[in-house]
């Protein structure tokens, strides 16, 4: 019987992804260079973390690092990019797109939405720049998506709670709500309890892995949240 709440975490390599596995996580969001905030993984690398690892794999669909304002050339590389993942065997897809005056681009979004199906798409933070978030949730489920990964517009998803908690709240059953940012095994219970979330965010790796191929230690730590949340089901 699969558990009622759900880790995800990202990654950046093979060795991340099967180590983030062992742990324990339910899914993996692959990304490219998670010290710009994550861009897309190179289409060998979906493959190969596609040949090895056995849980879901969401693949980043982000054309560049910065901001999430993207150009006729670079939406078009987004589209490829998400061609590449299907092509790869991956289960979902992760993007977000911006106007220029800081709202979800309902129109490229949807577009990049159904363009991806059958693969469920995955709106991420850049929806905590979104100058209205309780707007910025009703045009991300406008547009189809299935999930919006946030931390309720602040640093941490601890420190956007509150926030968080009221667009579980509004969300209802029309999109799942992910929060993420500086979750660990330490606040993973706090962020539970106060958000009412079931599924969760953590880019361990950003920190433990940057610069160095600690998997073990990176392992135990994905282990000690897996086990937080198994507990949470309880």
């Amino acid at each position: 019987m699969s558990r009622k709440c759900l880790l995800e975490i990202s990654v950046e390599t093979l060795e991340g992804a099967m180590a983030a596995e062992r742990g324990g996580a339910d899914r993996i969001e692959l990304c490219g260079d998670l010290s710009l905030g994550g861009i897309t993984p190179d289409a060998a690398l979906l493959r190969a973390v596609r040949a090895q690892v056995h849980i879901p794999i969401f693949s980043m669909v982000r054309a560049r690092p910065g901001d999430f304002v993207y150009s006729s050339a670079e939406f078009s590389e987004m589209r490829q990019s998400i061609t590449d993942a299907k092509e790869s065997g991956v289960d979902g897809v992760v993007l977000g797109v911006l106007t220029k005056n800081h709202c979800v681009d309902v129109e490229r979004t949807r577009e990049l939405v159904e363009f991806a199906k059958p693969l469920p798409v995955t709106y991420h933070r850049a929806f905590d720049e979104a100058a209205d978030l309780r707007q910025a949730l009703e045009d991300v489920i406008q547009s189809g998506a299935k999930r919006i990964l946030t931390s309720g517009g602040a640093k941490s998803a601890l420190e956007g709670a509150a926030a968080l908690a009221k667009l579980v709240e509004a969300a209802g059953k029309r999109i799942v709500i992910v929060p993420g940012a500086g979750i660990s095994a330490e606040n993973i219970e706090q962020v539970a309890q106060r958000t009412k979330a079931r599924e969760f965010h953590s880019g361990l790796s950003s920190a433990l892995l940057y610069g160095s191929r600690e998997y073990e230690r990176f392992e135990e730590e994905v282990h000690k949240l897996a086990e937080k949340i198994g507990r949470l089901d309880a």
